[in-house]
């Protein structure tokens, strides 16, 4: 922090000092009209919106950084063993201090360069997120130059920059915990002073923050009722969809209050390593405002199932962005706030691509593959979770010879399984086509490609599409992008702050007609899925658990799960530190073709999982630890526990 406060402050000292800068030698002939006054970045809408602009550059990229990037540090996905350059090999080993230095897949990092519009300096969360929350208090500190401006524009540029300044402050805190609350541009000419704050307490400001963006911010900018006597400044009518506004400023409100209410947070903060009701209270109505907004105006809306591979990639579409669908000419917007989208349209390509592939396509093979122990979460279609994978359960269905028959129809969207087609060229070997993942199958064997072969049994295809001819055509086209929030996400937020502020699944905000269990339900009707048991409505504690299982299938692979498992303080717990694989032999009582054609109905024998990594995880795996020199750089700036 310490390198990073410094060259912060050096930058905004050049700034000031190039605004106000008045020389005593005439460069090439300068005209007096060219001197920048140091109040005009800020006297009218126009030019502090352009100042404001920079705030969205330091938004962090997490999926594509560069090559073989990795961002799920759960229990989700097993790499590549022994691909030591990777964070999550380093996750798994325990060890986080290579956050800032892992060759891939560390977006955590310091440094990030705001003004670029390259991938490469936007993996940056540490060092982005303090320029950004400076940026913002500069701007704060600036308003009342603001002179040239109606309310209405005043208001959109200080709800920006307060809700910039919370949501810097929350990105950090997930992950390192109480930090200072920056809430004043610092001096350029001292080491800072301010004391790491409590989790909660520094929540709490980050609360008013983004309290104060939804009082002043609009629903939507395109609908922004412009006054008569001001220019009307919406200069991108209908590309203003990831511009700050009232509704993300409630859903991050209610998050930032549920996290402080969380058992982790609390524990940190109060040593209770319960839920805090209080928090989970305010978080309610904070989601309940958000749902109410989305419902009245469509906003932000729900995606048809049928549209649901819109939500995580694009194909062959010219870059667009995913998180909407179109519907009956309508569009529809479930991505609430992405991730930073510098060279989004060809930057999932190449390694990154190649990283989920089925190894036929190509020599490399698959470096990432989802864990069993991960994939066990997609109960079945009728609701019911499945209790063990390898007994037969009449109460759910589930069957260990047909492991893949009528399971949860999100199953079949996010992962591919044994007898799955692969790739459209029909001079492929049959059991190139179709995934062989049974044991000694081509997959997991690499077969005579030379290609690694698959740890797991499982692909994962919730990223990319399904079907490629070869590797050119695999890797070529897909536009990825990952949403840091979406709707469906705000549902299950509200549905965990409810249950718990108000005593299990009939737990509501007074002001709101959805109790916990409907809202969960919502996102189960729209996948298709049997809607929460009455078993599991009748016990808060089954309840939760149900709750938990539904965010893991829901957000599967979307970067939630590490944050989750650590709130909960279930990350050290078994099974929540195991990673497997699945073993098993095709029955072969049917003909291939038939397989081939629905292999949910695919007959195993033998199905059993095994352990390939258990976490040795304690105490001090629940924070990330801060550089030396951060801990170094004053008194009051302590070190996390056990680091």
């Amino acid at each position: 922090m310490k390198k990073y406060f410094s060259k912060i402050l050096m930058s905004s000292a050049l700034i000031v000092s190039f605004f106000g800068f008045n020389s005593c030698t005439d460069y090439l002939d300068k005209s007096p009209l060219s001197d920048i006054s140091p109040t005009d970045a800020y006297k009218n809408f126009t030019n502090f919106q352009g100042f404001t602009e920079e705030l969205y550059n330091c938004i962090p990229l997490v999926t594509a950084i560069g090559s073989h990037n990795n961002w799920n540090f759960g229990e989700e996905e097993l790499w590549e063993l022994g691909e030591s350059r990777l964070f999550a090999y380093n996750v798994d080993q325990g060890d986080y201090r290579a956050w800032n230095n892992a060759i891939f897949g560390s977006w955590f990092k310091n440094g990030g360069v705001p003004s670029s519009n390259t991938r490469g300096d936007k993996g940056n969360l540490w060092g982005l997120s303090w320029y950004g929350i400076r940026k913002a208090n500069i701007g704060i500190a600036n308003l009342d130059k603001l002179t040239e401006a109606s309310d209405v524009e005043k208001n959109l540029i200080a709800g920006q920059l307060y809700f910039f300044r919370g949501w810097f402050h929350f990105m950090l805190m997930q992950y390192w915990g109480g930090l200072p609350y920056v809430n004043s541009v610092l001096p350029s000419d001292q080491a800072p002073q301010l004391p790491r704050l409590s989790y909660q307490a520094l929540a709490d400001s980050v609360a008013k923050d983004f309290q104060k963006a939804a009082d002043l911010l609009p629903v939507d900018w395109d609908k922004i009722d412009w006054p008569q006597t001001t220019v009307k400044q919406n200069l991108t009518p209908g590309n203003n969809n990831l511009r700050i506004n009232k509704i993300m400023a409630l859903a991050y409100l209610g998050k930032n209050l549920l996290w402080a209410g969380s058992p982790l947070m609390n524990s940190a903060s109060t040593g209770k390593q319960t839920y805090d009701i209080d928090y989970c209270k305010k978080a309610t109505n904070a989601f309940a405002q958000a749902l109410q907004l989305c419902e009245s105006t469509k906003r932000y809306g729900l995606v048809p199932f049928s549209n649901y591979s819109d939500l995580f990639y694009t194909y062959n579409q010219g870059g667009k962005l995913p998180g909407t669908a179109t519907v009956n000419g309508e569009v529809v917007r479930e991505a609430i706030f992405m991730e930073n989208t510098a060279e989004v349209a060809g930057r999932f390509q190449w390694n990154q691509t190649n990283d989920y592939r089925p190894a036929s396509i190509n020599n490399s093979g698959i470096k990432c593959s989802p864990t069993a122990n991960y994939i066990d979460y997609y109960g079945m279609a009728n609701g019911m979770p499945i209790k063990d994978p390898t007994v037969k359960d009449p109460e759910s269905g589930y069957d260990p010879e047909y492991p893949w028959k009528n399971r949860d129809p999100r199953f079949y969207t996010d992962i591919m399984f044994d007898g799955a087609k692969c790739a459209l060229n029909s001079k492929l070997a049959e059991n190139v086509q179709y995934a062989a993942l049974y044991s000694g199958g081509a997959y997991r064997t690499g077969g005579t490609t030379g290609a690694k072969g698959m740890t797991t049994g499982y692909i994962l295809t919730k990223f990319l599409p399904r079907l490629m001819n070869d590797w050119d055509g695999y890797v070529k086209g897909t536009t990825m992008s990952l949403s840091f929030m979406r709707l469906a996400d705000v549902y299950l937020m509200y549905a965990e702050a409810a249950a718990v502020a108000y005593g299990g699944s009939q737990g509501k905000d007074p002001n709101y007609y959805l109790t916990a269990q409907k809202a969960v339900n919502v996102i189960r009707d729209r996948a298709g899925v049997g809607q929460v048991a009455q078993k599991f409505v009748d016990d808060p504690d089954l309840f939760m658990g149900e709750l938990r299982r539904e965010r893991a299938v829901e957000l599967a692979f979307e970067g939630h799960r590490f944050v989750d498992l650590r709130r909960w303080l279930l990350l050290d717990k078994r099974p929540y530190t195991l990673k497997k694989g699945i073993e098993f032999d095709r029955a072969n009582d049917v003909p291939s073709s038939v397989l081939y054609q629905n292999p949910q109905n695919g007959h195993v024998k033998n199905f059993r999982e095994t352990v390939i990594i258990e976490r040795q995880f304690g105490p001090r795996n629940y924070w990330f630890p801060f550089l030396t020199s951060d801990v170094n750089l004053y008194k009051g700036f302590s070190q996390n526990p056990g680091w």
